[in-house]
């Protein structure tokens, strides 16, 4: 039987990641059982991804169409079981900066013992086709107004950041207004140029998160670029569905319908969301 951590000790667990000189990789997770299992396959973390909250809860994409409550009745099931600690995508903390307050204080008390909070502009606004992120200013104080929220000093907070979409000069910039804000590390997505992850690092003064790693990224040593949690590719769930497809579909009263080619974005009726953006959010 695996131990079952406190919420205290999980948070203690997450920041002594972030303080070490390690890279972790995180389990994807997504309820109680799969947390368990990562736990005893000796993982230090669990995440628990936007788009895959998304599905295990609505079973759609990731259109931020989950409420801050589905979110954490989630959030809250995983935490019961005490299995590891558990990270999780807080989207934009679901609203303005009075919203990401609602989030800390929601959060922690199901348990989580980290958040991240990103400044991508969500929901998607009408035509704009692309990734548009808030202005540094406004997620400066949705960054301030989530760490103030806090009861508890150990939760910790990541400030993620998509702009690197922009260009250089604007990621070093927000990392550095960021880590001047207090957050308690800098999530980088899309990285790939190494020398542009030294320069985040040294302005935000932040330990790092970075997803799976690509281009030149993939090949230097994370952990001396001062990456303490690399992202592993959100494989869990669509595992455990294709499973459970083929065990349905051996049982009897199944009508043998073929397996979809791509059974997640069939099942989350991907075309359907695609269809709709078009319709209702394009000039």
């Amino acid at each position: 039987m695996s131990e079952r951590l406190s919420t205290s000790e999980s948070r203690t667990r997450l920041r002594a990641i972030l303080a070490g000189n390690a890279c972790v990789r995180p389990a994807s997770v997504y309820d109680a059982l799969t947390a368990r299992a990562a736990a005893r396959l000796g993982f230090p973390l669990g995440m628990l991804g936007g788009s895959v909250a998304a599905l295990a809860v609505l079973g759609a994409p990731d259109h931020a169409l989950l409420s801050l409550e589905e979110f954490v009745g989630l959030c809250r099931r995983i935490c019961r079981a005490g299995a590891l600690p558990l990270l999780v995508d807080a989207d934009h903390g679901f609203g303005t900066a009075l919203h990401a307050m609602r989030t800390v204080e929601d959060l922690e008390a199901a348990g989580v013992a980290g958040m991240t909070l990103e400044d991508t502009l969500l929901p998607r606004p009408y035509g704009k086709p692309v990734t548009t992120l808030t202005t540094q200013g406004e997620m400066v104080a949705r960054l301030e107004a989530a760490l103030s929220a806090r009861a508890d000093p150990s939760f910790v907070i990541v400030a993620r950041t998509d702009a690197r979409r922009q260009d250089a000069a604007s990621l070093v910039a927000r990392a550095r207004a960021f880590g001047g804000a207090g957050a308690d590390a800098l999530f980088i997505t899309g990285a790939r140029d190494p020398d542009l992850i030294v320069r985040a690092q040294q302005a935000a003064q932040l330990p790092l998160i970075v997803p799976k790693p690509q281009g030149a990224l993939a090949e230097v040593d994370l952990a001396a670029l001062g990456v303490r949690i690399c992202l592993t590719p959100h494989r869990t769930l669509p595992a455990a569905t294709g499973a459970a497809w083929d065990s349905l579909a051996q049982t009897p009263g199944a009508n043998g319908a073929d397996r979809p080619d791509d059974l997640m974005a069939d099942l989350s009726e991907a075309a359907r969301y695609d269809a709709l953006i078009a319709r209702y959010l394009t000039e």
